[in-house]
């Protein structure tokens, strides 16, 4: 961000361990400044200082996440991504506490993406990606009652124009689902809703949403209850692994109508969305997808589709 607070609080919570607790105490107070230079830099500082467990060794934790969950309604944008920012930081110099205070975390992660005056998502990119780093030590029990508003509050992210908006939503997404054990009928919903995109945007012109796609199909599979298809993700989406994606998408779209054939006219719908995609290979890979949707449907099932929309490429 270009403030060099984040550099001091690193150095700070090296080698100058024992006088942070009056520096913290003397900077407290500019948190309620009325120059939004003076609330960015204090923010930058204390949320670095979280990216340590020095702020554990010295009590300093609760004092810190305090003062920073009081800042995500500050009237400067910039001063809620950093204390977004830190309060995620606790996943990297606090992990162990944060199952004790996960609820409360948690719950500024959803506030931040629900922020109203964001007009560029940044707050939201921050929750996101801050999300990601707290979820391997929070309380299963604590997610739970947030999963659904979570999944779908990300879900218009995956088509973002802007990458980092896909990559971390999409991310997030995959690690969310790891949380949809005896929930799955819920939370395979989501998957289902949220299926054509990702494989869609394995065509994406970015290297990190294709990344990020390979991980959250990966991380789905084992909750659609189908091996077939679970296998496919696993062994074809490896990271290390170059994909073909005409075969891959004709192999998806056998086992997709051997397990979901009354899914056929939703598979379509949302395909037919991407024919005006301005990705032009994801714009060439809807029609692909609908090709190999149609050529391994059963006939009972093919009477449901409506050629109309198919022919003229409209919706």
């Amino acid at each position: 961000l270009g403030d060099p607070c984040p550099c001091v609080g690193r150095a700070m919570a090296r080698h100058a361990g024992p006088r942070l607790p009056l520096i913290v105490k003397n900077l407290l107070p500019a948190l309620s400044s009325v120059f939004d230079s003076q609330r960015v830099t204090t923010t930058a500082f204390l949320a670095e200082l979280l990216n340590s467990n020095v702020v554990n060794d010295l009590i300093l934790l609760e004092t810190v996440l305090e003062a920073l969950s009081g800042r995500q309604k500050d009237p400067c944008l910039l001063v809620r991504v950093l204390a977004l920012r830190g309060l995620g930081n606790t996943g990297t110099g606090a992990p162990d506490k944060v199952r004790k205070h996960g609820a409360k975390l948690l719950a500024s992660m959803v506030n931040g993406m629900d922020d109203k005056d964001d007009p560029n998502n940044l707050v939201a990119l921050e929750a996101m990606s801050s999300l990601s780093k707290l979820l391997d030590h929070v309380e299963e029990r604590d997610i739970q009652s947030m999963l659904l508003h979570i999944a779908i509050r990300i879900r218009p992210f995956f088509d973002s124009e802007q990458p980092d908006l896909r990559q971390s939503s999409i991310v997030l997404f995959g690690n969310l689902s790891r949380f949809s054990q005896g929930h799955c009928e819920v939370f395979l919903e989501q998957i289902l809703n949220g299926l054509v995109t990702l494989l869609l945007h394995l065509q994406d012109p970015r290297p990190e949403v294709v990344k990020a796609c390979k991980f959250a199909l990966r991380m789905c599979g084992p909750s659609m209850g189908c091996e077939g298809l679970c296998d496919m993700f696993l062994n074809h989406l490896r990271e290390d692994r170059s994909l073909h994606y005409g075969e891959f998408i004709n192999h998806v779209c056998k086992h997709l109508m051997q397990s979901y054939p009354e899914m056929l006219n939703r598979l379509i719908s949302t395909n037919l969305f991407y024919f005006k995609s301005s990705w032009v290979d994801i714009r060439a890979a809807a029609p692909m997808f609908i090709g190999f949707l149609v050529l391994h449907v059963d006939e009972d099932h093919s009477q449901q589709v409506d050629l109309d929309p198919l022919i003229s490429g409209e919706w």
